[in-house]
Parts: C-alpha cells; structure tokens; sequence
C-alpha cells in the first residue's frame, strides 16, 4: 500500500510538471505569434510568472497548484477564442479573392477565377474572370500534385475538365497577407485563414512548373458522372461557405489534402483515414489501393508519365496550354 501512494504521489507530481511545462510552451508560441513588441513581452513575463506560481503553490498546497493551473488555462484559453478569422485584410495578391459560386439547375457560375499572367514568383498581370460552368459537360477529374522540396510533401490541386476543352483548378490553400510567410507551427496556431481559390490551368499550373519551378504531376482519376459531379458540387459547397464565414487554415485538420479528403467524403461515407493524408507526396498510392487512380502500369510508372514538363506550351505551340501538359 505505501509503494502504491508513492507510486500515485510521483505520478501526479509528474503529470502537474508536464501540463505545466507544455501549457506554457503552447500559450508561449500562441503569444508570440500573435502578439508583438511590448505586449508581447509583458504577456510572456506574465505567462512565465504563472507558471512558476503554479510550481510554488503546488509544492505549498497541492489542490492550490491545480487551481493556479486551471485558472491559467481559463485565462490563455479565454484570450485564444478571441482569435477569430477574417476576410478583411490586406491579402496578397493572389489570394485576395476567393472564388464564389451560383447554382442554377445545372449551371453553376463561378466569379472570381484567377487567370494571372505571371512574370516572376512575385509579379504577375492580374486578371479575375466569371465563367459559367454545365455540369452536364463535366468530362474529366484530375489531381494535381506540386513538391517544392521534400518529395513526401506535396500541395494538392484538382481540375475538372469539360466537353469543350475549358478546365478548371481548385486550390485550398492559406490566405497570406501582403509580405506574410507560411509556416508550418503558424498554422497550428490560427495564423493564416482558409481560401478556396479557382484558377485556370494556365495560371496556377504554369506558375508551379515554369515559374517556380517545382515538379507538377497530373493524375488523373477514375470516378463516374455522378462522382464527379458531387466532387464538384462539394467544391461549390465550400466556396458558399466561406463566402459566408472565413475559417482557419490548420496545417493538420485544414489543409490542401485534408479538406479535398473531407469533400470525398460525401462519396464514399467510410473512406479510410490514412498517413497518406498528411505526406500528401505519397497520394497516388492512396488512390491506388482505392482503386480510382488512373493510368496504366505501377504507381512509379505513372507517376513518371504524370510529370508536367515546364514551358509545356512552347513545347506545343499549336496547343492550347491544358492540351499543351497533357500532350506526350
């Protein structure tokens, strides 16, 4: 009996120690990236006093440190709920917009659609366009894969294609503001908000392969009509609402993969949580044991035929640039 009271007195001076120590490691990075200058400062001496009065009034009375404890984290997580998202700032330029949509029967139009001439990684000719979409014509679903380093890691696209050649690319992505940098702990952090940009292929394709020059690769993938129609729909869905209500991008639960994951949902209910999900690099082997990807030969082999070679349309000048990177 006295092992086991020590046991028991060890275990919760250890589980104290370590909600202590991660509480303030998490509240220190919430305070420094929201924060700056002098209220930062101040945030932090004070976050680093409460976390050492925790410890004191722990040692002195042990219901009196759990109440310190539970009265920090009311505290940072009351000033943390006040972190919400907008649609209001001064946003970069390529993410300024986020696409909206209206349905009408089978027609659904679409405004806001980047169509960028881009010159340099930073400089573009900007131009918005409104199109008008015949769900009857949806042809073709495609997933887009862009490895800026990490071959594990990719940002995900997808392009649905029509009966008359016109395709257009959806793009979850993170809403920067101007001279803003992503980072992966930022987005943890509710940092960046969500958008949902819809783009032509010229653009958000021609900016990864010619002008950053990152390795794109066009799937595509086997669903039927109706399939891909709800996928597209789905799409339309979460363009409505966020035109709505912003929401926070999260670099776990709200990604690029994440969020396309959740929108194929509506197609199969049961669909398989997977780590593929989160080394998005490694996708088609997903959609492989799914059974929708497309093409012919293994996974290595079709992900060799699926790489876009840049200046695609110099390449082919006769060729529009969508039949330009599919052209082989």
């Amino acid at each position: 009996m006295a092992r086991f009271k020590r046991f028991t007195r060890f275990f919760f001076h250890a589980l104290f120690a370590l909600l202590v120590i991660g509480g303030a490691a998490w509240s220190a990075t919430a305070l420094w990236l929201h924060l700056a200058g002098g209220v930062r400062i101040a945030a932090l001496t004070v976050l680093g006093l409460g976390a050492l009065g925790a410890f004191i009034a722990r040692y002195n009375r042990r219901r009196l440190g759990w109440l310190v404890l539970a009265t920090g984290v009311l505290i940072v997580g009351g000033w943390y709920q006040t972190i919400t998202p907008r649609d209001n700032r001064d946003w970069a330029a390529e993410v300024s917009r986020g696409v909206t949509a209206q349905v009408d029967g089978n027609r659904v139009t679409l405004s806001n659609i980047r169509d960028f001439d881009w010159h340099t990684k930073t400089d573009a000719t900007e131009r918005w366009i409104t199109k008008t979409y015949d769900l009857d014509q949806l042809a073709s679903l495609e997933m887009i894969t862009s490895v800026w380093d990490n071959p594990d890691i990719a940002h995900l696209l997808v392009s649905f294609g029509f009966d008359d050649g016109e395709h257009v690319v959806y793009s979850v992505e993170i809403r920067r503001e101007e001279g803003e940098k992503f980072n992966e702990v930022g987005g943890f952090f509710r940092q960046f908000e969500l958008v949902l940009v819809a783009a032509t292929e010229r653009d958000i394709v021609r900016l990864r392969t010619d002008v950053r020059q990152e390795e794109v690769r066009l799937y595509p993938v086997n669903l039927t009509p109706e399939q891909r129609r709800e996928m597209f729909m789905s799409y339309v869905s979460l363009a409505q609402r966020l035109e709505k209500k912003p929401e926070f991008y999260n670099t776990i639960s709200a990604n690029c993969t994440t969020a396309v994951y959740r929108l194929a949902l509506s197609l199969k209910s049961d669909l398989p949580v997977n780590w593929r999900l989160v080394m998005s690099g490694r996708l088609p082997e997903y959609l492989n044991d799914l059974g929708v990807l497309g093409g012919q030969g293994s996974v290595d082999e079709r992900r060799t035929h699926a790489l876009i070679m840049a200046n695609a349309q110099a390449a082919h000048p006769g060729l529009s640039y969508s039949k330009a990177i599919r052209a082989r």
